[in-house]
């Protein structure tokens, strides 16, 4: 990579991808419901929090090693599973290519551009993502044709209420990309030519499709739209339908969007093996607290059960650390990874990862601790009021 492309913060990531994307792209990507509460609360929440460090006898080596989910990974770091990627066209192949190459699993959404066959391909440690959509039936093929692809486990994503309404403006994403599209969105595109020259090499627009929400791969794919009405008219599940889903993979199996105590200990007793502490980014109910604030008291209720991961305003190595010593297993990363693929596509997701590696290290040295696994409460600085005990 030429070092004039080399970016050293998550931060410069974004200045970068905002640079290179048409607009509406690039605001899809910043996100956030209604008044941007909750997403802004994500990023507050984690500079509150500070360390205790050393300052001799620190491991002179680290181990930032560890397995999540069955699977031994060489940093307590994540892909989460995203939709439709417009910012690169190889979309999520090349966030699977890139986390490959540094030892981390990959989450792949269910409304993601490229087919969960190619992504496993390139990343052998992905997990199939799923929401609560369509029949029983319609699940069950989705599982099955997971499971033949080789995926690694399922994620199921709770944490959303269509709630996407934006006080700075949604950007409209078109129902198709048809003559009109083009020709009303050509103006934006040719003024990032980079963007625009990447696609135009590929003879095709921006894909609005969702392969994976077939039964087989290579069938006709429904439209993002078409899924996603399907999705919004599907009743929402209840604890006997988490309890049946998960029956239904015989394997690791996450759910996502778990903000309150009682909610993660129904999700033990329905038998999940892992959950993620989220607010879907802060895209879900604005006024939801930090998913930070709420994981300390749903690692003391529920942290030798399952497996606890967290999402949610993670941008540096250092935050990573916080969250595993506030009782979290590891972190998955989004609109930081997708910065990365816009800044510079598969290379820039890997600066991403080594960013992260970098961060955990230097925080890992800092406080004396020679694995992540050593981390614990004592390491970081928790002010009174931080935590937030929802549903105790």
């Amino acid at each position: 990579m030429a070092r004039t492309e080399w970016f050293e913060t998550v931060a410069v990531a974004q200045k970068l991808a905002k640079k290179r994307l048409p607009k509406s792209v690039y605001m899809a990507l910043l996100a956030g419901s209604e008044k941007g509460t909750t997403l802004d609360d994500n990023l507050a929440a984690f500079a509150e929090l500070g360390f205790a460090p050393h300052i001799a006898a620190t491991a002179a080596n680290r181990d930032l090693s560890t397995r999540v989910m069955g699977q031994d990974v060489a940093l307590p770091v994540l892909i989460s599973p995203t939709g439709v990627q417009a910012v690169h066209p190889d979309g999520e192949v090349a966030v699977a290519r890139a986390a490959a190459a540094r030892g981390v699993a990959m989450g792949l959404s269910s409304f993601a551009s490229k087919p969960v066959e190619e992504v496993v391909a390139a990343n052998p440690q992905t997990f199939f993502q799923v929401y609560w959509c369509g029949s029983r039936d319609d699940m069950v093929a989705r599982f099955e044709r997971a499971r033949n692809a080789g995926a690694k486990g399922i994620i199921l994503t709770l944490d959303w209420s269509f709630s996407h309404a934006r006080d700075w403006g949604s950007p409209k994403i078109p129902e198709r990309v048809d003559l009109k599209t083009i020709v009303t969105r050509m103006p934006e595109a040719v003024t990032r030519p980079r963007w625009f020259l990447e696609w135009a090499r590929t003879m095709k627009p921006p894909p609005l499709s969702v392969p994976n929400m077939t039964a087989h791969p290579g069938e006709d794919a429904p439209g993002f739209f078409a899924a996603y009405g399907q999705w919004m008219m599907t009743p929402p599940p209840t604890w006997d339908d988490v309890a049946w889903l998960r029956k239904q993979w015989d394997g690791p199996f996450m759910l996502k969007g778990v903000i309150r105590v009682d909610d993660a200990k129904r999700a033990v007793d329905a038998g999940v093996s892992a959950i993620s502490v989220s607010n879907h980014g802060g895209n879900n109910l604005d006024g939801t607290p930090a998913s930070i604030r709420a994981l300390p008291a749903i690692a003391e209720a529920i942290g030798d059960q399952v497996e606890i991961l967290l999402d949610g305003g993670v941008r540096r190595g250092s935050d990573v650390v916080k969250a595993l010593a506030l009782g979290a297993k590891a972190c998955m990363i989004g609109r930081a990874y997708l910065w990365g693929l816009g800044a510079n596509g598969q290379t820039g997701v890997e600066n991403v990862l080594d960013i992260f590696r970098n961060g955990i290290d230097s925080a890992l040295m800092a406080l004396g601790k020679e694995k992540v696994t050593d981390l614990g409460p004592d390491d970081v600085l928790v002010p009174d009021g931080f935590v937030r005990r929802l549903g105790v």
